[in-house]
């Protein structure tokens, strides 16, 4: 057991910086490749992130299958102010590796492989002014990851359409520190007080996905894809300071879950060079973020209970508008742009400095090109969100009331693809 939990870990820091952004806390895509064309990739099959958007495609990869390898580095700029703090930043510098692995058949008829991405997370850290009775300059500070695992087959119906599935695990890693008022507890005279936290929690849970894949015509592709929620019960130990009393350690329990995803995909050749292509991508962030469930028990002190909370999120769901197109230019020379456009699926009454998915627009580029035996790849992304005000929060306390929140991503992403 000792030994699958070090291996677990050192995956889970391989494949995890600090964040990954764009639909709430949903990376755009995966694939440098993708990236430089809005993100679609549902209804394509010439790159390892096939795996994650869909495992149909495995299938119609040319030649004898690939080997992708690559990621994506994210600059990332987020600002906030309130009453207390008039201006603070948050600089961060992430990278986040992917590999993704395709081989077929020798009737073309089957494809296997597996994939490992880390498509989701989300992480801050501020040094903020906090409010009476944890005054003074404190740090505000989160992360959360998502990566999966996902081994996957694919089956050529007949020459049009293929049918795919993975079944992997998903590792989740969640921290969260700073101050922190109790919002619904087991103990309600408990709700309102003010503490400071330094929570640590991880969990694996089984996922799975299923895609389709139907070439319309010899120049039309069309995918659908299904991702399956994760839905984590994580483990691990949390610090509680409470003024007056003084601090404990607990074992925590925290149910939390990363959403399902429903995605559609168009890909269509307007000639042999030029490639326009467009993805709908649902995400379920109403059943997945609605509350956040942290169990807390068995003090190392005896003058603090045990404590259930629940703190309310409340997202909504959203559906993300991928466009992209590709052209195809001389001696194999390839330019990409795109575009992605969801809303921010947070309410005003939850927004805080802890979680900031606020994006809504994200402008892309991409350029590729063939050396030897190898594609190699390179993307550029731009996202950011409009000002969001928040008035007074939902959130017992008013530590982020009349509250702005603004942020910016430049992520550049590089791949190489070896051909089978």
């Amino acid at each position: 057991m000792q030994r699958w939990a070090t291996v677990l870990y050192c995956t889970l820091c391989l494949f995890t910086g600090t964040a990954v952004w764009a639909d709430g806390i949903h990376l755009n895509g995966l694939s440098p490749r993708a990236l430089g064309r809005g993100g679609t990739n549902i209804a394509h099959a010439d790159n390892g992130a096939l795996f994650f958007d869909n495992p149909a495609a495995a299938v119609f990869v040319p030649g004898d299958g690939l080997f992708d390898v690559g990621g994506n580095v994210l600059f990332m700029d987020f600002r906030y102010s309130d009453p207390d703090n008039p201006s603070v930043s948050d600089f961060g510098i992430t990278p986040l590796p992917s590999m993704g692995l395709v081989r077929k058949s020798e009737d073309e008829k089957f494809a296997y492989g597996i994939g490992i991405y880390a498509p989701a997370g989300f992480s801050e850290s501020w040094e903020m002014q906090g409010q009476f009775p944890n005054g003074g300059e404190q740090t505000y500070k989160s992360f959360g990851s998502l990566i999966k695992i996902m081994p996957g087959v694919a089956y050529k119906v007949n020459e049009r359409l293929a049918i795919g599935a993975t079944f992997g695990m998903a590792i989740s890693h969640e921290e969260l520190e700073g101050p922190y008022t109790l919002q619904n507890t087991n103990l309600p005279f408990l709700n309102g007080v003010p503490t400071r936290i330094d929570l640590q929690a991880t969990g694996v849970t089984p996922i799975y996905s299923v895609g389709l894949q139907y070439k319309m015509t010899e120049v039309t592709t069309f995918g659908v894809t299904y991702q399956s929620e994760s839905r984590f019960d994580l483990e691990g130990n949390t610090l509680v300071d409470i003024p007056v009393l003084g601090q404990a350690r607990y074992d925590t329990h925290m149910r939390m879950a990363w959403p399902r995803t429903l995605g559609f995909g168009l890909r269509h050749e307007l000639c042999p060079h030029r490639i326009l292509s467009t993805d709908l991508v649902w995400y379920n962030w109403s059943a997945a973020f609605d509350e956040l469930g942290i169990r807390l028990t068995d003090a190392d002190r005896v003058l603090f209970p045990d404590i259930n909370e629940e703190l309310p999120l409340q997202w909504r769901d959203t559906v993300s508008v991928k466009l992209g197109y590709e052209q195809i230019l001389t001696n194999g020379h390839t330019v990409r742009t795109g575009y992605v456009y969801h809303r921010n699926p947070i309410p005003e009454g939850t927004q805080t400095p802890y979680i900031q998915g606020i994006f809504e627009h994200a402008v892309s580029l991409g350029y590729g090109f063939k050396w030897r035996n190898w594609e190699l790849d390179a993307s550029y992304m731009f996202l950011w969100s409009p000002e969001f005000d928040v008035g007074t929060s939902d959130l017992l306390g008013g530590d982020f009331d009349n509250s702005t929140h603004q942020a910016f991503i430049h992520a550049l992403g590089a791949s190489a693809i070896y051909r089978y």
